[in-house]
């Protein structure tokens, strides 16, 4: 995934200018640009994290009844007609799945695209290692 964006979490002039500038006007400003360019790329991850969790969190909590009263919290849902409330609770488990099989594929994918960033790093790393150890023409390699 290529970012194009002028602020993103990488060394860039802007990133740097920021921070440098962030510094030199309160260094707490200038401590937050350079924890965003460092972790950055995680802040992404962690916000979908929380978003499912505090999704799934509410969603129990409505279906538990609560925020509606509390007079009859498992009968609030129910529309008097048993057939339509019989449909409408298997259309709802039916979509949960369907939601739960999504954010396993969503995760899968996740995995496999950092499992790709990470073998293309391994990739870039082992080609300056091996640019590294070549002899230039002036001598033997030195290594140390």
């Amino acid at each position: 995934m290529t970012s194009h964006a002028l602020i993103r979490p990488a060394w860039t002039p802007a990133t740097i200018a920021l921070m440098v500038g962030g510094f030199m006007l309160y260094w707490p400003l200038g401590l937050a640009v350079l924890a965003y360019i460092i972790w950055g790329d995680r802040l992404e991850a962690f916000r979908t994290d929380v978003n499912r969790s505090t999704d799934r969190f509410f969603c129990g909590m409505r279906r538990a009844g609560w925020g509606r009263g509390r007079a009859a919290p498992f009968t609030m849902d129910r529309t008097g007609n048993v057939a339509f409330d019989d449909w409408r609770e298997a259309e709802l488990r039916r979509l949960d799945e369907e939601r739960r099989r999504l954010d396993e594929s969503r995760a899968e994918f996740e995995a496999y695209a950092r499992e790709l960033r990470r073998a293309k790093d391994q990739e870039e790393f082992d080609r300056f290692m091996a640019n590294r150890r070549k002899p230039d023409n002036n001598g033997p390699i030195v290594e140390g």
